[in-house]
C-alpha cells in the first residue's frame, strides 16, 4: 500500500506498491496539491467536524437496532438469527449500493450525495419506530441501509481530493473515529432509553439526534474546491471496477476489510444476548453502557498514522490482527471483567486495522477514488452482514464460543492474506533489485 507521502515508493500493508504519481488521473497537480487543506490550515477543522458528525449519523443509525436485539425478539416473538435481520438487512443494502451511489457522487459531487443521503436515512429512521411487524421492521432498514450507502461512497473521496496527502490517513482516521461514536453513542442511549420506554422510543430519540447531526454537517462542511464532475455512464463505472479489481493489492485491502468487519459485526450483534443471559443477566441499560468501550475504537483509529509511521502498514495489520486475537480468546470468560476486557481489545484492533486499509484504498488508487473507496465499503459491509448473520447462526448452535470461533476463522484470513502481500512484497524487491 502507498504511504501517507506520495513522494517515493514504499513496502506497506499487504503488499508493495509504488505510489501514484502526480498526473491528471491520479491526482491533482502540483498547484492543487499546494492548495488542498493541511492540519491546522483553514477550513481543516470545520471539515474534519463535519465528516465526523457524518460519521456519527451514519453509524448510529446503520447499527441502531443491534444493541435492542434482545427486545426486538421479544416484542416481535421471534428467534435471534430473525431479529439479527434488522442489521444485517441495512448492512447488505449498504454494501449493495454503496458502488452506484459512488458514480452519482462523481456526478453529482461528494458534498451533494452525502447530504442527500442522510436526508434521506433520517427520514426513514423518524419512520422506523412505528413498524407494525418485524417483516415491516427489514424492509425500512433496508431502505435505511441504502440511502446511508452515499456517504461511505463519498467520504474518503471527499478527503482525498480536498485534504493534503501527508494528512490524508490521519483525515480518515477521525471519519472512522466518528463511526466509533455514532455506534456507541446509538447503542448507549438506546440502551438506556429502551429500559425505561420500550425499543421504539428509544429509535425515535435516536433519529432526533441523528437529524440534529445531519443539518450541523450540512452546515459545517466547506464547497469542495477540487472536485471534478466524471461520467456516471454504465460502460465507464464497468471499466473502473474492472481496473480496481484487476489490482492485486486492492483486493488484498477489500478481503482485509470484510473479515474485520465480520468479527465486528458477529461480536456486537451478540453480545446483547449472551450479557441478558446467565451467569451476567444484565438489564438493557447496562448492556447499552457496555457500548462505551467503542471509545477505544475512537482513540485507535484517530490514532492509526501514527501506528503505521512506527510499524508501516503491515506491521499496524498484524498488530491489530493480534489485538482483535486476544481479545475474542479473553471473551471466552465468564467474569465480566475479562469479557469488558475481551471487547476493548477486540474494538482497538478493529477500528486500527479498518483505518489503516481504508486510508490504504484511497492511496492506491490512480483514478476512480470514488469506485476504489466504495468497493472498499462494499466488501467491508457485506462482512458487516455475514457477521451479524453468522454470528447470531453460530451463537444458537454454540453459544459464545462458537461466535468467537467464526471470529477467530475471521483474524485468520486477515493475518494469512497480510503473509501474502509480505511474500509479494519480498518478490518484488528481488525482481526490482535483480534490474
Amino acid at each position: 500500500m502507498p504511504s501517507a507521502s506520495t513522494e517515493a515508493p514504499t513496502t506497506v500493508g499487504a503488499v508493495s506498491a509504488i505510489a501514484p504519481s502526480a498526473s491528471p488521473s491520479a491526482s491533482p497537480s502540483a498547484s492543487a496539491v499546494d492548495s488542498r487543506v493541511a492540519p491546522g490550515g483553514p477550513g481543516y477543522r470545520r471539515m474534519s467536524l463535519a465528516l465526523f458528525l457524518a460519521g456519527v449519523a451514519t453509524f448510529a443509525l446503520l447499527y441502531s437496532t443491534q444493541a435492542l436485539l434482545p427486545l426486538i425478539s421479544d416484542g416481535f416473538g421471534s428467534t435471534a438469527s430473525a431479529a439479527s435481520w434488522t442489521v444485517s438487512a441495512a448492512t447488505g443494502a449498504l454494501a449493495l449500493f454503496v458502488l452506484p451511489m459512488s458514480a452519482l457522487s462523481e456526478r453529482f459531487g461528494r458534498r451533494t450525495l452525502m447530504t442527500a443521503s442522510l436526508a434521506v436515512a433520517v427520514t426513514v429512521g423518524l419512520l422506523i419506530p412505528f413498524a407494525p411487524s418485524l417483516g415491516a421492521l427489514v424492509v425500512l432498514r433496508a431502505v435505511q441501509g441504502a440511502a446511508l450507502a452515499g456517504v461511505p461512497a463519498s467520504a474518503t473521496a471527499y478527503l482525498a481530493e480536498e485534504v493534503r496527502p501527508k494528512a490524508l490517513i490521519t483525515a480518515i482516521g477521525l471519519f472512522v473515529a466518528g463511526n466509533s461514536v455514532g455506534g456507541m453513542s446509538g447503542r448507549v442511549v438506546t440502551g438506556w432509553v429502551a429500559q425505561e420506554w420500550g425499543w421504539r422510543v428509544a429509535l425515535g430519540v435516536l433519529g432526533l439526534i441523528a437529524v440534529g447531526c445531519a443539518v450541523a454537517f450540512r452546515l459545517l462542511l466547506p464547497a469542495p474546491k477540487h472536485f471534478v464532475s466524471g461520467s456516471p455512464r454504465p460502460a465507464v463505472l464497468a471499466r473502473t471496477v474492472r481496473t480496481h479489481l484487476a489490482n492485486p493489492l486492492l483486493r488484498r485491502l477489500y478481503a482485509i476489510g470484510a473479515l474485520f468487519m465480520t468479527v465486528f459485526g458477529a461480536v456486537y450483534t451478540v453480545i446483547g444476548y449472551r450479557l441478558t443471559e446467565a451467569p451476567f443477566s444484565l438489564p438493557q441499560g447496562v448492556i447499552g453502557s457496555i457500548f462505551l468501550v467503542y471509545l477505544v475504537g475512537t482513540v485507535s483509529a484517530s490514532t492509526a498514522g501514527r501506528l503505521v509511521g512506527r510499524l508501516g502498514r503491515r506491521g499496524a495489520l498484524y498488530l491489530a490482527g493480534g489485538t482483535t486475537t486476544a481479545g475474542l480468546l479473553v471473551s471466552l470468560s465468564d467474569s465480566l471483567v475479562l469479557v469488558l476486557l475481551g471487547l476493548v481489545l477486540i474494538t482497538a484492533g478493529f477500528f486500527a486495522g479498518h483505518a489503516v486499509a481504508s486510508s490504504a484504498v484511497s492511496h492506491t488508487a490512480r483514478e476512480g477514488r470514488a469506485q476504489a473507496s466504495a468497493l472498499y465499503q462494499s466488501a467491508y459491509y457485506v462482512g458487516s452482514s455475514a457477521g451479524s448473520t453468522l454470528g447470531a447462526v453460530a451463537f444458537h448452535a454454540g453459544g459464545w464460543a462458537g461466535t468467537v470461533s467464526l471470529g477467530l476463522l475471521a483474524v485468520v484470513g486477515v493475518v494469512s492474506i497480510t503473509v501474502l502481500g509480505t511474500r509479494a512484497a519480498r518478490a518484488e524487491r528481488r525482481v526490482t533489485a535483480a534490474y
